[in-house]
């Protein structure tokens, strides 16, 4: 692939990207979505969240592995359930990754 060529798509692709992403706000005032396709918008952040976390949780040393032997995982329960108890996310954070260093330096 040539040099202006590799431009040439990295232009197009940038212009792609605007159209998509402009879209909603040029025309995006003149379009109603169904009721129910609003609601199902709302889970798409936790749904995305949930899509690039739980690969990390699973894997250990490149293999998915969900026994008791995967730290991430346990400090994940584990920071799941201190969630459901105090509803804090900045105390959940801190309290995940020290029960992760906690099982990964075997204290």
């Amino acid at each position: 692939m040539s040099e202006g060529e590799i431009w040439l798509v990295i232009v197009l692709l940038a212009v792609a990207t605007f159209i998509a992403r402009s879209s909603f706000w040029l025309v995006g005032h003149r379009i109603n979505l169904p009721k129910r396709v609003q609601e199902a918008l709302r889970y798409a952040p936790a749904c995305a969240l949930a899509a690039i976390i739980m690969p990390d949780l699973l894997m250990n040393n490149g293999h998915i592995v969900f026994g008791m032997t995967n730290p991430k995982l346990i400090a994940g329960i584990a920071a799941t359930a201190f969630f459901l108890v105090k509803r804090n996310m900045l105390l959940t954070i801190f309290f995940g990754m020290a029960v992760y260093t906690f099982i990964r330096l075997g204290l």
